[in-house]
């Protein structure tokens, strides 16, 4: 992390702690799940968030905004359905409810209701960097082809099959372009529409 100074966007001690948080979160996924859980966008925005606070870099921060809000608005909505209804909405959730994996492993996930928080309060604070958008539309692709050399069964990203029709949308690269598209057009694009309004950068920050 860089040395204290005014003109830092965000504090010295969020760096420290999510540095703490990430030497607690990391090693129990990993030994969990195993190193290709990493490739989840929504464990990428862990890791790029941390990264985000300990270099002071609102470009990271703003574009693990602009993938977070949505997918951990969707992630919640999913659990409170099977937490209420026994049943799976989207299928994003289920290993939350398994009993296999230790609880406290499990309550980690719950990073996925503090993080749009914290986000919202870091836009606040430092705007929103308009790059965003390209640059985790890159991120995205990169996730979704690297999730293709994993296990299918695990459907990483849902590189394998979309989750509302539960298919593939023709061969792998035809697929993971659609799965690309739909997540900059449809959740990538708006979020940024919002957010370059709401959170402008400040003349001088």
């Amino acid at each position: 992390m860089r040395s204290r100074s005014p003109s830092r966007n965000f504090p010295d001690w969020l760096g420290w702690a999510t540095l703490g948080w990430f030497l607690v979160w990391a090693p129990a996924y990993w030994r969990t799940w195993g190193p290709s859980n990493f490739l989840q966008l929504c464990d990428i925005a862990v890791i790029l968030t941390c990264v985000g606070f300990w270099t002071d870099s609102r470009l990271l921060i703003s574009s693990q905004a602009l993938s977070s809000f949505l997918i951990d608005l969707v992630w919640m909505l999913d659990a409170v359905w099977q937490l209420r209804t026994g049943h799976a909405l989207l299928g994003s959730t289920d290993y939350l409810f398994d009993a296999r994996y230790p609880l406290w492993v499990r309550l980690l996930s719950l990073f996925h209701v503090a993080m749009p928080v914290l986000l919202l309060w870091a836009l606040h604070r430092a705007g929103y960097d308009r790059r965003a958008l390209a640059l985790q539309s890159a991120i995205t692709l990169a996730a979704f082809i690297a999730a293709r050399f994993t296990a299918p069964d695990k459907n990483m990203n849902f590189a394998f099959s979309d989750p509302f029709f539960h298919r593939a949308w023709g061969p792998p690269p035809l697929h993971v372009a659609i799965s690309v598209l739909f997540m900059v057009v449809v959740v990538y694009l708006p979020t940024h529409l919002v957010l370059k309004r709401f959170f402008p950068i400040q003349p001088g920050a």
